[in-house]
Order: structure tokens, then sequence, then C-alpha cells
């Protein structure tokens, strides 16, 4: 049997840690595209409650969890750290492999580690709505599960590839009382806009961004939720990094290299980051920090580092990423989660400042990481988070050639039960390694606002 670490409920972490405490130099703030001036609460108080905005700013190392948020998290919080002996043993390699298991959340995946928050303080704020998009249905069938335990109405904008291709999430968010709209629709201008100029558009998080947006912003009682790129979705994701910690701390071992799949970079900040405050501190310097993404969409490894709107209508403000240009459509690729333009902001500046590296891979040895996986330690994983898993087997038999005994550890953010299509696909040989389209980024790349030089 695989070796389990777990924790006791009551030793779930009762703060968030945030990393803007401990870096080096401060995060490029937010601009408002109007003025290019650094965008205040005045500029996010329309779509986004006050605490969230406090949190989205905040320079505290540490941020309380509520005890309304902490009540729900104990439905499957803390979850287990695995040692994936069976791999290693397939892999004939000296590494120790670890993963922090995320799959066991209701809703299956680390979503609803901020969704849950993201509700409450929506509840607390007197909202009555929210509003979000979703790429592979992930955050969308996560924020469906937690609105319904405070009672709040949920709309959310689904990418129409991933809604024709993955169609078990959107029922899922509908048995969470959610409507599921596919994405690029008729409902917004934003979207309206994108049909006419191509009626066949499969979609993308950018357009998805932008309706949900556009929908809480013309409702008064509407707030828009956002599942990834934010500082404080990251924050609240912190909660599996720092359980990670405490079960490393219980078997009196340290990873030499993390791994996380990125698409807007909230699980792999999460599993990572409270790691990356040790390495930023000088306490690990040697900390080795890998960012994994698909070579369809390489936002960190071939994007530009520079001011860009988050979604495709640019309605948000300016984010200082790593960004592949918001005019920017990604093939349809089956990890439809990472299928984004841009990136957090906070693990773009610590790409950009070397203290993490980036990695991409095409989707065929994915899923042959993947199913190695299945076969050997028994989990389906969800795709998105088989792209950190091929970098682990990538490392692990690097060591068996050099005979290192590394510890790795990778974030292991859901199950793929719902993306079975998409691995009978991988058996029949019929997935298509997506070359990087440079000549369409550089064409998104023309678009990109002009911010004089910031």
């Amino acid at each position: 049997m695989d070796e389990k670490i777990f924790l006791g409920e009551d030793e779930i972490p009762d703060k968030w840690y945030n990393i803007q405490a401990d870096l080096k130099t401060p995060l490029d703030p937010p601009l408002n595209p109007a003025t290019l001036e650094p965008a205040g609460p005045d500029d996010l108080k329309a779509i986004f409650p006050m605490e969230l905005i406090k949190q989205e700013m905040s320079q505290e190392r540490y941020i309380k969890v509520p005890d309304e948020v902490l009540d729900v998290y104990r439905l499957w919080r803390p979850t287990p750290l695995y040692r994936a002996l069976k791999l290693e043993k397939a892999l004939k390699t000296p590494a120790k492999i670890y993963y922090k298991w995320e799959g066991v959340s209701p809703p299956g995946s680390h979503k609803p580690n901020t969704a849950v928050a993201q509700a409450y303080y929506n509840k607390q704020a007197g909202i009555d709505r929210l509003a979000t998009e979703t790429g592979a249905g992930q955050w969308g069938s996560a924020l469906a599960f937690s609105t319904s335990f405070f009672d709040l109405e949920c709309t959310v904008y689904m990418v129409k590839i991933s809604y024709e291709q993955k169609p078990y999430r959107k029922i899922l968010m509908k048995e969470w009382g959610a409507d599921c709209i596919a994405s690029p629709s008729n409902i917004t201008q934003a979207g309206r806009s994108i049909l006419e100029k191509d009626p066949e558009s499969t979609g993308s998080l950018g357009i998805a961004i932008s309706e949900a947006v556009e929908d809480a912003a013309t409702h008064d009682n509407t707030n828009y939720s956002l599942g990834s790129v934010l500082n404080y979705v990251v924050l609240h994701q912190t909660i599996m990094g720092l359980e990670a910690k405490k079960q490393f701390e219980l078997i009196d071992e340290y990873p030499d290299a993390l791994y996380g799949c990125v698409g807007g970079g909230s699980n792999f900040a999460g599993g990572v980051f409270p790691f990356v405050g040790d390495k930023i501190t000088g306490k690990k310097p040697d900390l080795d920090v890998v960012a994994c993404e698909p070579m369809a969409c390489p936002t960190l490894t071939k994007g530009l580092y520079t001011y860009d709107f988050g979604d495709t209508a640019r309605m948000t403000p300016l984010l200082k990423m790593y960004t592949l240009g918001h005019d920017f459509v990604p093939p349809p690729i089956h990890a439809g989660g990472l299928r984004y333009h841009g990136d957090s902001p906070l693990v773009c500046k610590l790409v950009k400042d070397g203290d993490i590296r980036a990695q991409a891979y095409y989707q065929n040895e994915v899923f042959e990481a993947a199913s190695m996986f299945s076969k050997t330690e028994g989990f389906l994983l969800a795709p998105e988070t088989a792209h950190c898993l091929k970098a682990v087997i990538d490392e692990a038999l690097r060591c068996k050639e050099s005979g290192e005994e590394k510890v790795l550890y990778f974030l292991n953010s859901g199950h793929g039960h719902f993306d079975l299509a998409s691995y009978d696909a991988y058996h029949q040989g019929k997935l298509v390694d997506y070359e990087y389209p440079a000549e369409l980024v550089k064409q998104s790349l023309a678009n990109l606002p002009d911010t004089g030089g910031k």
C-alpha cells in the first residue's frame, strides 16, 4: 500500500498565507485602463465585495480563515498527502514522489478552497447572485457547490468547447442550482460581438470572463467571482500548501522540487507558495519550483511579460503578467482549465524573478503520464494535473540515471472522472499535439494596450 500522511480536522490551518509579505520587491499594481493609474477599491467595488478587495491588496503575511468557511472545509479537509510508492517502483527511481490529493472534495478538485470563501464574503456583503466563467468546468461546479451553502444564485459561462466535450460538468452545476451557459453566448454584448465575428467560435476563458464581468457589472444584485489569477484566489488556495508543510514535517521530509500545472495559476500557487516563501526568504534557497503548462497555450514559456487585459472584451483592469494577448484563442485541447492567455501576476512575477521556472508539454505525452499513474496509483487524474505529473516522471527518470534520492512533490489538483472522453480519444490515437501557434499569437500581441512603458 502507498504511504498516506493524514492530519486531523483540528489541524486544518486557520490562516491563509500571503506571499506578498515576503516578495523581494512589491508586485506591480493593476492599472485602471482609462487612466493608467493603479486601480483602487473604487475601481473594483462594482463587482467584488470589499473584504476580497482588501485581501487582494493586503501585505499581511497571514489572514484569518472565517469560522464559517472552516466549517465547510471540514467536509473534505485536510486532504491526504500520498507517497507514490507503486509509481516509484514502476519507474525504478531512487526519488521519493509525494502528491497532495485534492480530488476528495465534493466537486472533485482544489477549486472549492476559494469558491467557499468567495461565496461567504459575497453573502456577507448582501449579494444575491454570482456570475463566473469556467473552462473545463471544475471552477463552475465548485462555485455552484459553494453558493448552495450560502443561499446564493449562480450563473456560469462555460467555454463552449468544454461545454460540448464535458457535458457532465454542466449537469453537476445544475444539480447544485446554477445556470450553465455555453460561451460565447447571445446573452451578453461581449458574447454577441464574438459570435458576429466568428459564429463557430469554440470560446476561450478570456471570452467567458468578459461575459461574466459584463453580467455582474450590469446587475446591481450580482458580483463577479473568479476562480484563478487574482491575489485573493491564490491566497485562499494556500490552505493546500500549508497542510502539505505540516504533513512533510510529520515524516521529517522537505521537498527538493515542487510541481504544479498552470492555467491561471491558482492550484499551482496554492500548492507551492508556502514552500516558495522559504525559498525567497533564504531558508531553502536551492528549492526547484516548476510551473507546467500546455504547448498549445504556453503563456509562461512563450508569452510577453507586460500589462494586459484579463479578458477578451477589455473590461478588466490591466494586470502585469506573462500574456499571449487578450485576443488569443488557444486550440481546443482537452486540458480545458489551462487554456488562458495570461497567468496570476504573483506567479508571473516569481517566474520573472527566477524563483520559479516554467516548462510546457504536449497533450499526448501528458495523457501517457496520466495513464501510467492510473495503472500504478489507481487515481484517474484531470488532464490539467497530468501536465505536472509528466514533469515529475521526467525528473524521477533523471534521478534513476544519476542515482539522486530527491524528494519530489506535486499538487494533484483533481480527478478526471468527467474527462473519460478525452482518455478515450487518447487511447484511440485521436489526440493532436498542437504546436505553439506563433503567427496567431503575434497577431494577438499586436493588440496589447499601450501603457506608456509601465
